[in-house]
């Protein structure tokens, strides 16, 4: 991978991780349209540390706030009400199922699952999933109303993106749409409930970056800095988006996107 690859990774990586429409299919589709090696589950693990430093930076007021809070409720009953301590929890909880099914499945993961029939697919199912989640929800509920219910459902949903192409924000965006919640709240839970999982991943591949077998120092450390700047510029103007807008745009690229891409693979344009 030479530093031209590692730029325009970065950018994919940036520009595709917070949009539900799946960074981790884009890193593997981008570098087979352009004839590149693909760069690997640990790249793409990796460099997902620039885009979580962005979400870490944009919302340090709230992480700062939803720690303090959750760590002084195990010695303080009266502050266990509290929606920073009770986020705290949700967030947590949360983060199990998909770290679980992390570890169950990581050799699928890192092989079959980077199928490009596979991919294709899920940018079309889970886009179409997407639309109907957007049209069927209430989008009534605010982040206030979150509950340890909804917070475990939405934590089950961020599995599904451990198969690229279902996308981690698109889906467990889907989660808190079909239970109601306005698509702002949907993405904001999205962003903090990604944390733990994005962070301990990313930290549990650093290990093969430059050993060989791994993804090469240099250009990993430069595509990680480019998601970050790319990636906080992001969250900044979806949060803006989903606020006024639907979701259509996004499902409409992914099905277009994903039957491209099917579209490419039976004529033997490119191959899985």
């Amino acid at each position: 991978m030479d530093v031209l690859q590692a730029i325009v990774l970065g950018l994919v990586q940036g520009l595709t991780e917070f949009l539900p429409i799946s960074s981790s299919a884009h890193l593997l589709i981008v570098p087979k349209l352009a004839g590149w090696d693909d760069p690997g589950a640990a790249f793409t693990a990796v460099i997902q540390l620039g885009t979580m430093l962005a979400v870490l930076i944009y919302f340090w007021r709230d992480i700062v706030r939803i720690t303090w809070t959750w760590l002084r409720s195990l010695w303080t009953p009266e502050l266990r009400g509290d929606l920073d301590a009770r986020m705290g929890w949700y967030i947590g909880l949360g983060t199990i199922p998909i770290g679980v099914a992390g570890l169950l499945f990581k050799d699928a993961i890192e092989g079959p699952a980077r199928n490009l029939w596979l991919n294709a697919a899920m940018l079309i199912v889970f886009g179409l999933l997407l639309l109907v989640a957007d049209q069927m929800g209430r989008k009534k509920k605010e982040v206030a109303d979150l509950n340890m219910r909804d917070g475990l459902i939405i934590g089950a949903w961020q599995m599904l993106p451990l198969i690229p192409g279902a996308s981690r924000s698109g889906s467990t965006m889907t989660g808190a749409l079909f239970l109601g919640y306005t698509r702002e709240a949907a993405a904001r839970y999205s962003f903090l409930l990604s944390i733990p999982a994005v962070i301990l991943s990313g930290l549990f591949e650093l290990r093969h970056v430059g050993d060989g077998g791994g993804p090469p120092l240099a250009p990993t450390v430069i595509a990680t800095v480019v998601s970050f700047a790319v990636g906080y510029a992001s969250i900044a103007w979806l949060l803006r988006y989903v606020a006024r807008h639907s979701t259509t745009v996004f499902v409409v690229y992914r099905v277009f996107a994903g039957t491209f891409l099917l579209t490419l693979l039976a004529l033997g344009v490119v191959q899985s």
